[in-house]
């Protein structure tokens, strides 16, 4: 019973571990925001700038593993080149050691009380009270997140705490310093770090447990450091299984975070084996403790990087040997949001927001097309819209499923606004498409026909076509920079374009009753106002989404009504632009 008793206490402890860390991840994460990813697709050509980067990402999320996974994620979706990935990489297994040195504070020991206060276990009541009561009174996200960090770290540590308690009987008993002698083998030291690792999918977890068990001071430099090399290869268990379902490059980048640790863990291994076997190394047979174990795993981690850094190009071309290109592989997708960017929802929604703002830019090319065939009609014109058309369809279908996917992730209050945005505008993109199609279908009915308006009806066209390609333009600047002065000029064009085509309706009855123009081609007149009508309307409504996100809500109507009749801005814009488009 009491070997049960330890047994559920361990797996207690190693529970409320990785909970520990995956709540910290999570949160630090989320705290980061979209400055992961724009920290990564920074990467320079300067090596020694991209490891710090991966090391600073990995600290930030403290785990090698949802960094090397992002890396997977952003490859497959065509953000970030293989080449690219390598030096991040380097950086994320040094970054990754910091967790080792954070949990052998645990092994300290003293009389004086502050340098005792330096042990996680006393500290850590501390800071879960901060937690809480910042999780409980906190009023903004920020506070709630720093508060549900700092519980997950006493959580993590006093895992670390269980962990310790369940293992220190095992040094009074013989049958356990039996068995441990058999890890002088280093070859099994290195498979049961790596298969442990691999099955509990945290290189930090598998450290912390080698640490709690090397104060039962039954553990010598000689069993921990090949254990310790093993944990490292264990480790790319997670990005190995994450590439599954990926393109080549995705798996090429798992491939060389487990190329680069298993090549590394070969030199080094043989390395220290021939060093014992030469020299007669008194440290192999030393008791490790928390230290120790932080010490070598760094070492490790380090020697590696210096060793093979040099070697980046030939452990690429090892990779693209080992992955290889199919042949006939299916024609790239439009876009491309890997599911496992999900993982890190910042990311994720900053890849949204990119290819938002190519959608916004397509829909805006698409409709200056179709307003140039219809006063000069080619039909490779009119395919290339069409085609648009079809992209901008995709667009929302893809982005509106993502988005959605994302919404039911834990993110941030200004995370869940940016989704909110998009949310509101890749609609209007896509209409913005359809509206381009109808316009199509004019300018076709147009040529077949032979017909084409009346020279007055063509100039009042020409300055309402000027006024719409104005907004086109205005309201695609301030969604790419995501400005509110610029969005906040959409709404009175798009009150001069209702003046303007309410004005050419009028002056379009007053000539057919003249017989300047015809009832058919009063239909077609029709159908084009009220298109370029609604195609000013949907950029007003993507305007009034950028406006409202600073806002934090999105009321539409309230703030239609608010600057239409309380704003000097809105009647000073709208002066302007009716002076600019006039009939």
């Amino acid at each position: 019973m009491d070997w049960l008793q330890l047994f559920l206490k361990l797996i207690l402890g190693l529970a409320f571990f990785l909970f520990g860390m995956n709540v910290m991840s999570a949160n630090l994460e989320k705290m980061a925001g979209g400055k992961l990813e724009v920290m990564l697709k920074k990467m320079t050509a300067n090596p020694f700038v991209s490891m710090l980067l991966g090391a600073a990402i990995t600290i930030a999320v403290q785990s090698s593993s949802a960094t090397t996974v992002m890396l997977v994620g952003l490859v497959n979706s065509g953000i970030m080149q293989v080449s690219q990935t390598l030096y991040v990489i380097f950086g994320a297994n040094v970054g990754t050691t910091l967790t080792a040195w954070i949990l052998s504070l645990s092994s300290i020991s003293s009389d004086n009380i502050f340098i005792m206060m330096m042990k996680p276990e006393n500290f850590s009541p501390i800071l879960a009270i901060i937690g809480i009561g910042l999780i409980m009174v906190g009023k903004t996200d920020k506070k709630k997140s720093i508060g549900t960090i700092l519980v997950g770290f006493a959580v993590l540590m006093y895992g670390m705490e269980f962990m310790s308690d369940a293992v220190s009987p095992l040094a009074d008993l013989p049958e356990f310093r039996q068995w441990m002698v058999r890890f002088d083998n280093p070859l099994l030291g290195v498979m049961v770090g790596l298969v442990f690792t691999a099955v509990i999918q945290s290189s930090a977890a598998a450290v912390g447990v080698l640490q709690a068990l090397s104060m039962t001071g039954t553990i010598s430099y000689n069993m921990a450091i090949p254990i310790v090399m093993g944990v490292n290869i264990g480790t790319c268990a997670t990005a190995v299984i994450s590439c599954i379902g990926t393109n080549a490059n995705a798996k090429r980048v798992a491939t060389i975070h487990l190329s680069i640790k298993v090549i590394g863990t070969a030199i080094t291994l043989s390395l220290y084996c021939a060093a014992r076997a030469i020299f007669d190394l008194v440290i192999t047979n030393t008791v490790i403790d928390p230290f120790g174990i932080a010490l070598v795993h760094t070492i490790f981690n380090i020697a590696i990087t210096v060793i093979l850094m040099p070697a980046t190009r030939l452990i690429e071309k090892l990779a693209n040997k080992i992955v290889r290109d199919k042949e006939g592989e299916a024609e790239e997708e439009l876009v491309r949001l890997d599911e496992r960017l999900l993982r890190s929802p910042s990311v994720a929604i900053n890849e949204c927001e990119t290819h938002t703002v190519d959608m916004c830019a397509l829909a805006r090319q698409t409709l200056q097309l179709s307003i140039r065939l219809m006063s000069s009609y080619d039909e490779k014109l009119a395919e290339e819209i069409l085609k648009n058309e079809d992209k901008l369809d995709r667009y929302e279908d893809s982005l509106g499923t993502y988005l959605v996917k994302i919404s039911g992730q834990s993110i941030s209050k200004a995370d869940s606004q940016r989704v909110s945005k998009m949310l509101h505008t890749i609609g209007d993109f896509e209409r913005l498409g359809d509206h381009a199609v109808n316009l199509v279908k004019t300018a076709t009915e147009m040529h077949d026909k032979g017909i084409s308006f009346s020279d007055a009806a063509a100039h009042e066209l020409h300055v309402l076509t000027e006024a719409i390609s104005t907004i086109l333009e205005l309201t695609d600047n301030a969604y790419s920079r995501n400005s509110v002065a610029l969005a906040s000029r959409v709404e009175p064009l798009e009150q001069v374009i209702d003046r303007l085509t309410s004005e050419i309706k009028n002056h379009h009855v007053d000539r057919l009753q003249t017989g300047e123009c015809t009832i058919e081609m009063g239909f077609v007149l029709s159908d084009t106002l009220n298109n370029y009508e609604r195609i000013s309307d949907h950029c007003s409504n993507i305007a009034v989404a950028i406006i409202e996100l600073g806002a934090g809500s999105f009321d539409t109507h309230q703030y239609l009504n608010d600057v239409k009749y309380n704003s000097e801005a809105f009647d000073l814009a709208y002066e302007q632009f009716s002076q600019l488009f006039t009939l």
